[in-house]
């Protein structure tokens, strides 16, 4: 079952938002940092996995970031909030929104 939660993490003060599968791995990721809630990721596995196989993943990540390497099972220190989809999902189309630009924000609202 997939499940959804924040995290906060003080040292960076940025909250992550996480998208994990039945198996625990991240399938979608958001960072947002500071007061302000800038976005600095919002990366999607299968995402990624696709730039990967195009030879695009630096692009991807530039512009998106990746998701975390280990599942969340494995994690140390963390608060998990639980989030609902539709909360989640309303954090990442204002990342994706803020990250891809006006002109781009169509085209990865449906890509998710």
């Amino acid at each position: 079952m997939t499940s959804w939660f924040r995290a906060y993490w003080d040292e960076e003060d940025i909250w992550f938002y996480i998208e994990a599968g039945d198996d625990g791995w991240v399938t979608r990721q958001i960072e947002f940092q500071g007061p302000e809630q800038r976005p600095l990721a919002a990366a999607s596995l299968t995402e990624w996995q696709a730039a990967f196989e195009s030879g695009k993943f630096g692009s991807y990540e530039a512009t998106y970031g990746r998701t975390a390497e280990l599942p969340v099972h494995e994690w140390e220190g963390h608060d998990p909030q639980p989030l609902t989809l539709i909360e989640f999902d309303d954090a990442w189309a204002k990342a994706r929104r803020i990250l891809t630009g006006p002109d781009d924000a169509a085209a990865s609202a449906s890509s998710s």
